[in-house]
């Protein structure tokens, strides 16, 4: 069984972060651990609260993880402050971590923003670099190139920005631009070192999107951990969350979650 971890924050109400997450995980079959950077007061209205992980605790997780238990893929997701930047950087280059996927959480869907400039800074320099994949959204593309995206030439222009901005020689991840956020289409725009692809998807028809961008950045890890290449990773993880989105459910008051255990149901 290959094994994936999460970096990221706990959504208490289950639809975002390390819980969505470990949904995703084993809706792929593949088995999963965590390392929680900051705990979150929220649900599908709205964030009211974000307790973030005291100094060297991050770290402490991460060395539990990797000398008992290698994972094959890393997904990282909300880090709001540059301290905590810094230790899952260091301790991922210590450990030589491989395939990993990060999803820069910067707003959440209700818009509450989740990370500190500073923190973003440190981000951009010391982790995007070490990552196989980065895959902003709309507004986060948007906040990484200094560009407004209002088409598919927008976001074609701000995933060669960002590429060029992180990567030192071709050495650095490739950039996948989610159109989720666009108002006629779901398409994505993936911008690697071998060429560039867009992946079209029909929009779904469904309000409850809590979560989305945690799922897909989850499912991509799971999927190049199996083996699959980046670009079929992507493919094969927007088929999911398609899936997901299409099951229909219908919980909370505000925007509420995806169904990540549809595939049980087939």
């Amino acid at each position: 069984m290959k094994k994936v971890l999460t970096i990221a924050g706990s959504d208490c109400s289950g639809g975002a972060g390390i819980q969505a997450d470990l949904k995703t995980f084993a809706a792929h079959g593949v088995y999963g651990m965590s390392v929680i950077t900051s705990l979150t007061a929220q649900n599908t209205t709205g964030v009211y609260g974000i307790m973030n992980c005291k100094k060297g605790f991050t770290a402490s997780q991460i060395d539990a993880v990797f000398e008992d238990i290698r994972p094959d893929a890393v997904k990282i997701g909300m880090v709001s402050e540059p301290y905590i930047v810094e230790e899952i950087a260091e301790e991922l280059r210590k450990y030589k971590a491989v395939n990993i996927v990060l999803d820069p959480v910067m707003v959440s869907t209700s818009g509450k923003k989740l990370i500190t400039k500073e923190a973003e800074e440190v981000l951009i320099k010391k982790l995007m670099p070490l990552a196989t994949v980065i895959t902003p959204n709309i507004p986060e593309a948007e906040s990484l190139s200094g560009i407004t995206i209002n088409d598919r030439y927008d976001m074609e222009k701000a995933a060669e920005i960002i590429y060029k901005k992180i990567n030192i020689n071709d050495e650095g991840p490739a950039v996948l631009v989610k159109g989720g956020h666009s108002i006629n289409c779901a398409n994505d725009y993936l911008y690697t070192e071998i060429g560039t692809s867009w992946f079209e998807a029909e929009r779904v028809d469904n309000p409850n999107t809590h979560g989305t961008g945690c799922t897909l950045s989850s499912a991509i890890a799971c999927n190049i951990a199996e083996g699959y290449s980046v670009k079929e990773s992507v493919a094969r993880a927007k088929e999911y969350i398609t899936g997901a989105l299409k099951a229909g459910l219908n919980i909370g008051k505000g925007s509420g979650p995806l169904n990540h255990m549809y595939v049980l149901d087939k």
